[in-house]
């Protein structure tokens, strides 16, 4: 099995002291400071163990003599997907339900909603037409006409899925062409390319002549991530 690029990022607030990688772990920065008595403190840096909260996965951050604590998904998410908290209306997602896997390939941002469906196992949509995929993850807008089925498209929220078959409907009525999403099969990001077959996106780059494979991601941005950084190692 291929050892996964571990790719190290400085957490937002916490520069030059604290970072998290895209394989969920965090570490203090080799450092020194003067103490209150005049001694100069040195500090070697290290992985730090962390703790579990309901069976999350979670790690205490010192600076300036104040700590918190932090969920380890949330600074992955923040410092890798661009996560800005804002409160319950956007959430950090575990893709494969397991709550200490922080790999930023695992992580996935959604609406609180979706994430309440998946934790209660509930992927019925409130929206006529629409209905939850499992094998893509996203949710489906589907629309009967004379006895045949119409697959409106794919989509990552309800509400837009609804609005492609609410759209469908007025066209009916109006006589005009029905509008049908179609799949996204390529990316805006160098070294990034979707596979079908798989759902997920792949990240690869030339080195020396030779194709370089990064690996697969649900996450379009994830995957253009690890190009990116990889890229700097070189």
């Amino acid at each position: 099995m291929k050892e996964e690029l571990e790719v190290w990022k400085d957490i937002p607030e916490y520069e030059g002291i604290y970072q998290v990688s895209n394989l969920g772990r965090v570490k203090s920065l080799p450092r020194e400071w003067v103490s209150g008595i005049g001694a100069i403190v040195k500090h070697k840096g290290k992985i730090l163990k962390g703790g579990t909260s309901n069976g999350y996965r979670i790690v205490k951050l010192y600076v300036n003599g104040n700590i918190k604590v932090y969920l380890i998904h949330q600074l992955v998410a923040i410092a890798f997907l661009n996560h800005k908290p804002d409160g319950h209306k956007l959430v950090i997602d575990h893709i494969n339900d397991n709550k200490s896997d922080n790999r930023v390939e695992n992580l996935q941002i959604v609406t609180n909603r979706f994430n309440v469906y998946k934790t209660q196992g509930k992927y019925k949509s409130n929206y006529k037409g629409v209905t939850w995929d499992k094998k893509s993850n996203k949710w489906a807008s589907k629309l009967q006409v004379s006895g045949e089925c119409i697959h409106l498209g794919m989509f990552e929220s309800e509400e837009e899925a609804s609005k492609y078959y609410q759209n469908a409907i007025k066209s009916i009525e109006k006589g005009t062409e029905i509008k049908i999403k179609k799949p996204k099969k390529y990316s805006k990001y160098k070294g990034v390319t979707y596979l079908k077959k798989s759902n997920k996106w792949q990240s690869q780059m030339f080195v020396n002549g030779k194709i370089k494979y990064l690996g697969l991601f649900k996450c379009e941005l994830a995957a253009s991530h690890a190009y990116q950084k990889a890229l700097k190692e070189l």
